[in-house]
């Protein structure tokens, strides 16, 4: 299926590895021009490595200068911007009892802040142009909040406010916002949250699998394409079926 893509010039934040790598190469095998961006040079290198044509950009997105910063440098090395996928590594698993009350900002300015800064340096211009996506990669813990993970749990659903909001306020312009809330994939961050051996968090998933990182990044594509023009201000489980809700 042509997404109709080509061409296109798309900002995947927090990229160098996991799923937004994986959205960057689906962007990318669709003809679009993608930037990345990462704090580690080498895994930086590397992942740019994987992709032909990339521009591979040294930025933090954890703070809102840098993820302002890193949208501005996208924008002019690629001359122009059409797609922005906000994203970011998730902050310190902690409960009620062990997350101290100045450790919330910054998880604040990780998942929430972060993204509304990049939507500022971004939006605009899309909406001047008549065409943008913006596709947000937060957590399933939108819907259903993961055990001793409150700081993610908060930061996202915050944004998923956010988003929704703004994705109202610009489909009149040709930019659809929505966001994809993934389940448990076979990523870093999951090896790191299970102690090295994720395998055992499979048997929680209906599919009785860890989702592929490279399936997550094609539906980031489909929503950045032109026969997703009618789909905004959705947050799009991707998780295996593990959500139970019906909403």
């Amino acid at each position: 299926m042509d997404l109709g893509l080509a061409g296109r010039r798309a900002a995947i934040a927090a990229s160098s590895a996991g799923l937004g790598l994986a959205s960057a190469r689906a962007l990318a095998a669709e003809g679009v021009r993608v930037a990345i961006c990462g704090r580690d040079p080498e895994r930086l290198a590397e992942a740019a490595a994987s992709i032909d044509g990339v521009v591979a950009l040294e930025a933090d997105v954890s703070t809102v200068a840098g993820a302002t910063g890193f949208v501005i440098d996208a924008t002019e090395a690629l001359g122009g911007l059409d797609i922005l996928v906000p994203n970011a590594g998730g902050p310190p698993a902690g409960t009620f009892a062990s997350t101290p009350l100045d450790a919330y900002a910054p998880a604040l300015e990780l998942n929430l802040l972060s993204t509304v800064a990049m939507c500022q340096a971004a939006v605009p211009a899309m909406c001047e142009q008549g065409w943008g996506r913006v596709v947000a990669i937060t957590s399933v813990s939108v819907r259903q909040p993961i055990a001793e993970l409150i700081l993610s749990n908060t930061a996202r659903a915050g944004v998923t406010g956010f988003l929704k909001t703004l994705a109202r306020e610009v489909a009149g312009r040709g930019v659809t916002v929505n966001s994809v809330q993934p389940g448990l994939h076979a990523t870093d961050r999951l090896v790191q949250l299970h102690g090295g051996d994720p395998s055992g968090a499979a048997t929680s998933v209906p599919t009785g699998t860890l989702g592929r990182p490279e399936d997550f990044g094609a539906v980031v594509a489909f929503l950045c394409s032109d026969a997703a023009r009618f789909v905004t201000g959705t947050a799009l489980p991707v998780d295996g079926g593990a959500y139970q809700g019906l909403q």
